[in-house]
Order: structure tokens, then sequence, then C-alpha cells
């Protein structure tokens, strides 16, 4: 339903109208026909595009003779708000669910201390990250101390050429 809004407010590049009367004030017979026909839009889908027989255009189009845009002037006594362009909607954002953490009955409790019930995935999702965390945490670990190594490396070839040059 929102699309179909939306896509019925941007017709025309935003710029047209749904009327059913001409600009003289007759009665326009497609407009309302394709409203009519467009009430039916539930029924079959296609039927929408009859709505675009009811659009006016809402435009002003200023040409001379030679097709060149004469300079003009125009004085609205109405604010600018009243002939803004609606904002373009924007579809929500999903929120990231978060994950909850398992609830253990006392049934589980009993067959664990019997050790016949067998942990969950939740439960092992955890160990699984605790397990990742460990091995980052060791990983940096080596790193770090390699880079120490390293530097002292450095630290001694530069002494030694220091010794050599005197």
């Amino acid at each position: 339903a929102v699309v179909s809004t939306q896509s019925t407010g941007n017709a025309g590049g935003r710029n047209c109208t749904i009327s059913m009367r001409s600009q003289y004030g007759h009665t326009n017979i497609p407009s309302v026909v394709g409203l009519l026909v467009f009430t039916h839009t539930w029924f079959w889908f296609p039927l929408s595009h009859f709505l675009c027989l009811a659009f006016q255009p809402t435009y002003l189009v200023g040409l001379n003779s030679d097709l060149n845009m004469p300079k003009m002037k125009f004085k609205s006594c109405a604010r600018p708000s009243t002939y803004a362009y609606p904002p373009i909607l924007e579809p929500p954002k999903e929120k990231e669910k978060e994950k909850v953490s398992t609830a253990i009955l006392s049934t589980t409790a009993k067959k664990l201390a019997k050790g016949r019930a067998t942990p969950m995935e939740v439960d092992e999702e955890k160990q699984d990250e605790k397990k990742k965390e460990e091995e980052k945490k060791k990983e940096e670990e080596k790193k770090k101390e390699e880079e120490k190594k390293k530097e002292e490396e450095k630290k001694k070839e530069e002494a030694e050429k220091k010794k050599d040059e005197a």
C-alpha cells in the first residue's frame, strides 16, 4: 500500500494532481472513467494504470516563439513551504536483534546433575565465542612479543654498527 501511495504521489515528477474536471470546469469523462476503473485495482492489479487518465499537470511552461525561456517574474503571497516538495519516504531501518540468554529449567539442572542432559546450541555458541576470544588474545600477545624481539634485535644491530664505526 505504501509503494502505490508513494508512486501516486511521485507521478508526473511530483507535479500532477488528480482531477475529474477540466480547466474550464466541465466534467472530464476520461478522468472519471480512469478513477472508476482504478477503484477496482483490488481485483486485478493492471487496472491501476487507469489512474493516469485523471492526472492533470500542475506546471507552467513559458516559451517564446523561438522556444527560448523569456524572463518572467511571479509574485506569490503564499509561504514557500506551501509549494515545497514533500520529503521522499525512506523504508524503516531494521534494528539488530539482541541474543537472549537461555533460561535453565529446573528439569534441565536435574538432568545436568545426573549427567544425562546435553547442552543447548546457544550454550555451545557461547563457549565457541569464548574460545575464539581467548585465541585472539593469545595471538595478540604473540604478535606483541614478536614485535618486542624485533625491536631488541634492531637495537642490538644499531649498537654493533656504532661499535664498528668507533
